[in-house]
């Protein structure tokens, strides 16, 4: 037999549409939950609002780790339940098609996705989780030039307040200007006007404030009155605060660090307990992230054929409940592996093993036990339920109508 044939090709596109289809849903609500988060964190640190988007791109690979798994299965999931439904699967296995067969084009798909979760999880999210969390850091100190808020006053340096009535231009053309300085002696200068104008200075440090129509107002302790000056044009120097220097990658995060660099810390004997035993935990959970993309077609399929005569989606909906509950404990367990309070290897692959055990028995009891069905009796009892559920809720209506034709 052929290795890739028109039915696998048929599959492939079934697979293809609802995996892409996954994939991009999730990533746009996750991507429109957390922009809407951004754009308030922005607006609050008077930073440029297009600082926004390359904070979600640099998000975008942390949201396809999370994605893929998802996608993958449900991929699959759906097309070998539209073959079950359209009974095309019958036919298939009437003609000698093993399930061991069907299942070369998903495992096409788990080999390349699992390929792109190695290279995404292992060694672009340290890189792109660094870069979102240094521009947060840039935001809060100003580095990104925060624009000037409106109506506040506006603290430049240690020493220096400013208030505008009106900005334009980016926060670079001012109106309706008030400025306060002191300095270290005494002095101070206070000055009102019209209009300003941020300038650029041969020292990065400093920039200049030209003021137009205004009034200045020194005073210093040796003033027995405040001199006070009408100008035209002044130039005001400004110093810049100093912006500390971002933190290096991996310093204080060890999802920052990629798989060598975490194998690389835990294997280091002189390095801090509690940061080689978040990387030895962070290691182990990156790599069972990836090889449980391995066991996920044996679960979709196992789960997308319902039992017959029966159109369930019990199948879809227990499927995703199986993979977020394994989800959260991989988690704790790299949590009570980063403590200390477990050991990290077996916190994290006791709990793959277990899960891959029960794919396997849940295909091996879809493909070669003759009639099995891993959820029939779980589909029964549902179905069961459901019309438990639906007699009650007639017989109340029918109760109700007959109330409100005796009264």
């Amino acid at each position: 037999m052929r290795l890739f044939t028109r039915f696998d090709r048929y599959l492939a596109r079934l697979i293809a549409l609802p995996l892409l289809a996954t994939l991009v849903i999730s990533a746009m609500l996750l991507l429109l939950e957390k922009m809407l988060k951004l754009f308030d964190f922005v607006v609050n640190e008077g930073g440029p609002v297009n600082v926004v988007w390359a904070m979600l791109g640099n998000l975008i690979p942390q949201y396809l780790g999370l994605g893929i798994p998802i996608g993958l299965l449900l991929g699959i999931l759906l097309a070998f339940r539209k073959l079950a439904l359209s009974s095309e699967l019958d036919a298939l296995r009437a003609v000698g098609i093993s399930y061991n067969r069907l299942l070369f084009v998903p495992y096409l798909y788990a080999a390349a996705l699992g390929l792109l979760t190695l290279v995404i999880v292992g060694f672009i999210q340290p890189y792109t989780r660094y870069a979102y969390e240094g521009l947060q850091f840039e935001l809060r100190s100003g580095a990104l030039g925060a624009s000037i808020k409106v109506g506040e006053f506006a603290k430049l340096g240690k020493r220096m307040m400013l208030r505008v009535e009106e900005s334009h231009n980016q926060g670079r053309d001012l109106e309706g200007i008030f400025v306060r300085a002191e300095s270290q002696s005494g002095k101070s200068l206070a000055v009102s006007a019209e209009r300003g104008t941020f300038l650029a200075t041969d020292d990065p440090d400093v920039i200049l404030l030209r003021l137009n129509n205004g009034v200045l107002v020194h005073n210093a302790p040796g003033y027995r009155a405040p001199r006070v000056l009408s100008f035209a044009v002044h130039d005001l120097p400004i110093d810049l605060p100093r912006i500390d220097a971002f933190r290096a990658r991996g310093d204080e995060d060890d999802q920052e660090r990629t798989l060598p660099e975490l194998a690389r810390v835990g294997r280091d004997a002189s390095a801090d307990p509690k940061t080689r035993a978040e990387s030895i935990a962070n290691f182990h959970r990156r790599l069972v992230q990836v090889l449980v993309v391995a066991v996920l077609p044996l679960l979709a399929v196992a789960l997308a054929v319902p039992p017959k005569r029966s159109s369930s989606a019990l199948g879809v909906f227990l499927s995703l409940v199986i993979v977020i509950v394994y989800n959260e404990i991989s988690e704790y367990g790299e949590r009570l592996g980063a403590a200390g309070k477990a050991d990290p290897f077996i916190a994290q692959w006791s709990t793959f093993a277990v899960f891959s055990l029960l794919c396997v028995w849940l295909y091996y009891v879809l493909a070669f036990k003759p009639g099995g069905q891993p959820i029939g009796s779980l589909d029964k009892a549902f179905g069961t339920l459901a019309a438990k559920i639906t007699r009650l809720v007639r017989r109340r209506e029918n109760w109700r109508d007959d109330a409100l034709s005796a009264g």
